[in-house]
């Protein structure tokens, strides 16, 4: 039993299960806001399954994308296939099992989901290799999470949704920024690899630019759902608080550069995820 238990931790470690935060609560809150409240028990389950899915297997792909990368970064080298702990052909079986659990929820939730979910799964794959050949990158990381409130839209109501966009949107600038601060760790690995990102092709005031940029294109987004679906005063409060959040994590790394980025990228959005979900529940139920 405890062989099996290390395994499970292992595999866990390697895709950053403790990271569902990010994307899950923008998950939920698009099923919400779809809902105009709290939507069905299966709807929920199945939402949760294919969300975890869908991350679980983009990982995986993205961890053997960059084994032999990793194996070169002091940064990532101690990771789980670098070392060993977990061999290629255990990570192929574990992207298979993932985007098959995926498959499984999309088509429990409606034929449209099944449909769009092999499109999902190209675009989180192909992610993994973007580095090699584009600055947009970060971008495309951000679609990868910006499709998870669309698809969970989509899930409660078997259609999309100009709220549902708009959401992806600010989910997608959102993660986008927070992707470029935290790539100031591997400028020059970046650059003495050849691997493009903004931060190795505009220097950290250039990539620190385009973060903050990013993020007032997702306070703008918040906000304009607002109007797009009559929300009140305890979503605004939310958006103010998620505001707030985001200046606080630029105001950590001017102050303490890259010694606070770790609190920056994980506490800080990690919040900012699971407050505007809460705030947003909030909103429908009270409103």
């Amino acid at each position: 039993m405890r062989p099996m238990l290390a395994k499970l931790r292992t595999y866990l470690v390697m895709i950053r299960f403790s990271h569902t935060v990010f994307a899950l609560p923008f998950a939920l809150m698009g099923a919400v806001l779809a809902a105009g409240g709290i939507p069905s028990r299966d709807k929920l389950l199945w939402i949760l399954i294919a969300m975890v899915g869908a991350r679980s297997g983009a990982m995986g792909v993205n961890r053997l994308a960059d084994r032999h990368l990793d194996a070169l970064n002091p940064r990532t080298r101690d990771r789980a296939l670098p070392q060993g702990h977990i061999s290629p052909a255990e990570a192929l079986a574990f992207v298979v099992l993932s985007f098959s659990i995926l498959l499984l929820a999309a088509w429990m939730l409606n034929p449209l989901c099944f449909a769009l979910a092999p499109v999902a799964i190209l675009i989180v794959c192909g992610y993994s290799y973007t580095k090699r050949f584009t600055t947009l990158s970060h971008a495309i990381l951000g679609l990868c999470l910006g499709l998870a409130p669309i698809g969970a839209w989509i899930a409660v109501m078997g259609r999309i949704a100009l709220p549902a966009v708009v959401l992806g949107g600010a989910v997608l600038f959102w993660v986008a920024g927070f992707d470029i601060l935290y790539a100031l760790m591997d400028i020059e690995f970046d650059r003495r690899t050849g691997l493009l990102s903004i931060p190795a092709r505009l220097g950290v005031n250039g990539g620190v630019l385009v973060a903050r940029l990013f993020h007032a294109l997702t306070v703008g987004g918040l906000a304009l759902l607002i109007p797009l679906l009559g929300l009140g005063s305890v979503y605004a409060v939310g958006l103010l608080l998620a505001a707030t959040l985001l200046a606080y994590e630029h105001f950590l790394l001017h102050r303490h550069g890259l010694a606070k980025l770790d609190v920056a990228f994980f506490n800080v959005n990690g919040a900012l995820s699971i407050g505007m979900f809460l705030f947003t529940l909030g909103d429908l139920l009270l409103g």
